[in-house]
């Protein structure tokens, strides 16, 4: 089975391959083409992948190309992770965004809307190169803004591309474990999609365990959800909002919180990611994959830092 990540080059890749390497079902992964515009990118996660692989069974053999349509020939699954505009390209969206007062967030806020305008000609030119080289590929689209996006690439596949977000899950996951229940062992009741819902129930052994934790002050602390948004207002509302909801609820305060910033999201993984890929890419740094894993931690202790702020009046 042959995938073909298109944003190749892309700081997250290292977790997909991280997957692949656990799986040794029939029909696995066994060819992994990674396709980015930045030949240096793609040298530095290919680094970090090499090191990843060292000691495991049977690993995907993993290719590289700037070119797209050699990466898609022979693809059986396509897994669209693009940034167009890179990072730079968020990090000026944001701050225009919040110069003139609105919100800059990369999906929600006009940031999302420059990012999708930027990104709607890329994905359709994909789609319509997947539809002349590889129709029978199954297309994962994971590029935000992810509804749009995948609006726009269905019109030239049909239903052979397949949209994707982490988010709920994650949100499920550590609602789980805030609540010491195995994630794998609970059955979520999620209202909504992607970026937009609600957890209303984390259910265990016929019971729904949610009211428990939303009664848990501590465990409530434990989890970015309930760090940004209090105890007090996730009691009154009931449920667990999506972090991005938090745009929605508190769009005055993120605003407000963005222009206080000494700089955006954007600009500060601008500046990590700089650091490592020239680390990464030239070997310079040491261990390619140890580099990586700093830069993932730090950017998982930092997320959304930005527009944390405390819910002063609970929700009626």
């Amino acid at each position: 089975m042959r995938l073909t990540i298109l944003g190749g080059g892309g700081f997250r890749v290292p977790l997909v391959h991280q997957a692949l390497l656990g799986d040794h079902r029939p029909g696995r992964v066994t060819d992994v083409v990674l396709h980015d515009v930045a030949a240096d990118r793609l040298a530095a996660i290919r680094r970090v992948l090499a090191e990843q692989a060292e000691g495991a069974a049977d690993p995907p053999r993993v290719s590289a190309t700037t070119g797209l349509d050699e990466a898609l020939r022979g693809a059986d699954f396509v897994f669209s992770a693009m940034r167009v505009g890179g990072m730079a390209g968020r990090a000026a969206d944001e701050r225009i965004a919040l110069d003139e007062g609105v919100l800059g967030q990369e999906t929600v806020g006009a940031g999302g809307v420059s990012y999708a305008l930027r990104t709607l000609p890329v994905a359709i030119h994909v789609a319509r190169r997947v539809a002349a080289l590889a129709p029978r590929a199954w297309v994962i689209n994971f590029t935000n803004p992810a509804g749009t996006v995948t609006e726009a690439m269905a019109a030239h596949l049909g239903d052979r591309v397949i949209g994707i977000c982490d988010s709920p899950v994650g949100l499920g996951r550590r609602a789980a474990r805030a609540l010491g229940l195995d994630p794998a062992a609970v059955r979520l009741d999620y209202a909504g999609l992607n970026h937009l819902g609600w957890l209303r129930g984390v259910y265990a052994g016929g019971t729904d365990h949610l009211p428990r934790l939303l009664a848990d002050a501590r465990a409530l602390a434990s989890f970015e959800e309930g760090r940004l948004f209090g105890a007090d207002w996730l009691r009154a509302l009931g449920a667990l909002p999506n972090e991005y909801l938090h745009h929605y609820y508190f769009t005055r305060e993120a605003v407000a919180a963005g222009r206080a910033g000494a700089r955006t999201r954007g600009a500060y993984l601008l500046e990590q990611q700089r650091h490592f890929y020239a680390a990464a890419g030239t070997g310079s740094g040491g261990s390619a994959l140890a580099a990586w894993e700093r830069a993932r931690l730090e950017r998982e202790r930092t997320y959304g830092a930005e527009s944390r702020t405390t819910p002063a009046t609970p929700p009626t």
